[in-house]
């Protein structure tokens, strides 16, 4: 089998890094995979970038692993107008969303190994009407309606030198304190050292989990969320089995030495886990999405409007999503793909 990957917004360098890492596949060793997407859009883009690329429309997910090694193997979902680089265009804001739908599809059904999604324009697919704060949050409202219960979603982010993943994901700072709750955060180590253990062959994880606050609290002085909320969650994750530490102060935790204590860090919003992973790996950035029901990776970045077929885009991020997600399918199999170290 081989990875969906969905192409994104067409007017951003979703086809470019989807490209680059096809011309790449055979030094960066990574698993046979194929897009969704407009095959007319992937052509007039490697035009644009001067590139050749044999590329083959598929009917079924099944025959991509036999055209992956001579031709990008490409399952059609055509887009309503054409798309322009750099230009974004509402009316194709639905060939972008069907495209994540038939990759979620397919990995459910077993036909894919996974799921790879390149970057999507939120503000376009507003405007399409699109009702969700994000990709994680799409994919965790599909998957809650192939399970018919409601799924919470991790993000957890990784590079060479760190995972660490978010308690509190798309939320204002000023609403943070008011849906960080001890449940939340006991449910999203569960969810990570679960996962851990089964996608990423970790026996044991070490989870180490940030404070709220500055100082994680100052023991009361710069706040009471530490004591009250975070400390409870640690002591209930121990009592579950979960080898966690913490509240930790978030500004020590992320120096070498630091990061050898632990396999996974858990933040309690968004930028205190965003900025040290994109501080540490900004081009070999993953997004994977865990407490799904099927693996799901992303390159850690946007469109990039302005790069779009200019050549400049790098398929770096790209590649490390699917050569993730590769080795995740691999740890949950107990086969080998490309890419498995």
């Amino acid at each position: 089998m081989a990875l969906a990957l969905s192409m994104g917004d067409p007017a951003g360098i979703g086809p470019d890094i989807a490209i680059g890492a096809w011309l790449q596949r055979r030094e960066a060793d990574i698993a046979a995979f194929f897009v969704i997407g407009d095959p007319a859009v992937l052509r007039d883009r490697a035009a644009l970038l001067d590139v050749e690329l044999p590329l083959i429309e598929i009917e079924a997910a099944a025959a991509a692993d036999a055209h992956f090694a001579a031709a990008l193997p490409v399952l059609p979902v055509r887009c309503a107008r054409p798309a322009r680089p750099g230009q974004p265009n509402t009316d194709n804001a639905s060939a972008t969303i069907e495209a994540i739908r038939q990759a979620v599809r397919l990995t459910l059904t077993g036909d894919a190994d996974g799921v790879v999604t390149a970057p999507i324009a939120k503000a376009v697919l507003y405007d399409a009407g699109f009702l969700f704060p994000g990709h994680t949050e799409f994919l965790a409202a599909l998957a809650a309606e192939h399970l018919r219960r409601t799924v919470r979603p991790v993000m957890l982010l990784v590079n060479s030198q760190l995972k660490v993943a978010p308690v509190t994901i798309h939320i204002p700072l000023k609403e943070v304190t008011g849906q960080l709750t001890t449940e939340a955060i006991v449910e999203t180590g569960q969810i990570i050292a679960r996962e851990l253990k089964a996608r990423f062959g970790i026996a044991a994880p070490r989870l180490a989990v940030s404070g709220l606050n500055p100082h994680a609290g100052e023991s009361g002085a710069l706040g009471d969320e530490d004591g009250e909320i975070v400390l409870p969650a640690v002591r209930q994750l121990r009592a579950l089995g979960v080898q966690a530490i913490g509240p930790l102060p978030a500004d020590t935790m992320f120096h070498p030495e630091a990061r050898a204590s632990y396999d996974a860090a858990v933040c309690m919003y968004h930028d205190q886990a965003l900025i040290p992973a994109k501080t540490l790996g900004f081009h070999d950035g993953v997004n994977a999405t865990l407490g799904l029901p099927f693996i799901r990776t992303s390159p850690d970045h946007g469109t990039a409007f302005s790069l779009a077929g200019s050549g400049d885009a790098r398929p770096d991020s790209l590649i490390a999503a699917l050569r993730l997600a590769g080795q995740m399918a691999a740890a949950q199999s107990g086969r080998r793909v490309a890419g498995d170290a």
